[in-house]
């Protein structure tokens, strides 16, 4: 397993929980339980891919984009190491959000309307044309830590950010260009499959509560907490979302030359209009894998494999009939200085819970005690038959764990209850 955050700690224990030995690179003090850590980082991708054929590691599951980026996959493949994930190539599909943009809008696949700007004199032009009606949105074109998204309220705001993007290089060379396009409004959802090339396996639905504050306020994040399944997706979008995004997104890399093999994260707004691309990921999505690995049931290792050996066909994934809730705690300054150092306790106790998992994110191991050293520092994660329930016991075990400047989200799943009475 290469990474260390909590969708890496999720990963790993559901893995072994079908007995796989398991190593992780570089891991925390979570996965420090269950796996061997080797202190090895994702984007030392020569040195990973030594460590895999010295210990003749059977199968490596890539966790964080910046490894695929870096073309760890390409690494692997080369010395005929199997790697699951897709190559430096197809994994342009998250690294980059102008070729995403072209390549929808080249295969007519639903997303918003849009324009590129390549120096800040371009992107002020664009904004202030009226082509676009406020709020719009503004994208960092590289990577940026599901950071590089800023909605703009006001001509004012979106001219400080494009200066914060493109001139004082928030996200660094990620800002090089930005992508300006329309708001769009509905139901957001994470929509996560696995391909290996040709054929395609859909995971369970979840939702993702992306903004820092309740009520969705504040700045974007890399994620504040989730739930499966989104139960605003019925079989109908289901088949919508397969038939007009998924397939075509997946047979169209296949015939520019950039074979998709791995997870294809799609996130999507469910609009009036029927669902439309927000973005794409190249790897599972974090926290809405805590959600998932807790409903799952078959042995992953077995259907990450047969994807990397192009025998998907093969594979069958079943899901718990329950709902699974995860909860994020961040630390104080998170989404941008988090304070670190800070010691973690409580964890004995929420671990006790029943149906309650904690999966560690940012955390490292000094002395005996477990220390805060990230941005999002825990996912706990708590399923039940419904969903409802599954709140409350996620809850239950966040009101045992402190740090601090601890700080999370009251409100995730909660919209949703809406949908769902029980």
């Amino acid at each position: 397993m290469v990474g260390y955050g909590g969708r890496e700690h999720a990963i790993t224990w559901k893995l072994k929980q079908s007995g796989h030995e398991l190593f992780c690179a570089s891991g925390n003090a979570g996965i420090a339980d269950i796996a061997n850590c080797v202190p090895i980082d994702a984007a030392n991708t020569v040195e990973l891919a030594d460590f895999a054929a010295n210990v003749n590691i059977d199968l490596t599951v890539v966790g964080p984009e910046i490894a695929l980026d870096l073309g760890i996959v390409n690494e692997f493949q080369k010395r005929d190491l199997a790697i699951f994930g897709p190559a430096m190539a197809a994994a342009e599909i998250e690294s980059s959000k102008v070729f995403a943009k072209d390549f929808m809008s080249q295969r007519g696949i639903p997303s918003a309307a849009f324009r590129i700007a390549n120096t800040p004199e371009e992107a002020i032009r664009i904004v202030n044309s009226g082509e676009f009606q406020f709020p719009l949105v503004l994208k960092a074109d590289g990577l940026a830590s599901g950071k590089g998204v800023i909605i703009c309220y006001d001509k004012q705001q979106a001219h400080e950010a494009v200066d914060s993007i493109m001139l004082h290089r928030k996200f660094g060379k990620s800002g090089d260009r930005i992508v300006i396009e329309e708001f769009l409004e509905g139901e957001e959802i994470s929509f996560q499959v696995i391909s290996d090339g040709k054929k395609v396996l859909p995971l369970a639905t979840s939702q993702d509560h992306k903004r820092l504050l309740d009520g969705d306020g504040g700045p974007n994040t890399g994620g504040m907490g989730a739930y499966s399944p989104a139960l605003v997706v019925n079989k109908d979008t289901h088949q919508r979302i397969m038939n007009e995004i998924v397939l075509p997104t997946i047979s169209g890399m296949a015939e520019l030359g950039r074979s998709y093999q791995g997870v294809l994260y799609v996130g999507l707004m469910l609009t009036k209009d029927g669902p439309k691309v927000l973005e794409f990921n190249s790897r599972f999505g974090d926290p809405e894998t805590q959600t998932l690995m807790t409903r799952m049931e078959c042995d992953l290792g077995e259907v990450l494999m047969l994807a990397c050996q192009s025998r998907l066909d093969e594979a069958h994934v079943e899901w718990k009939k329950e709902a699974s809730v995860c909860v994020v705690l961040c630390s104080k300054g998170y989404p941008n200085r988090a304070e670190t150092g800070k010691e973690i306790t409580g964890l004995t106790e929420a671990g006790k819970l029943k149906h309650v998992v904690v999966f560690h994110a940012g955390t490292t191991l000094e002395d005996g005690k477990i220390i805060s050293s990230g941005g999002r520092v825990l996912s706990v994660t708590a399923t039940a038959h419904h969903l409802s329930t599954a709140r409350e016991l996620a809850y239950d075990a966040v009101s045992k764990i402190h740090f601090e400047g601890m700080q999370y989200r009251k409100d995730i799943a909660k919209r949703a209850l809406d949908h769902f009475k029980h």
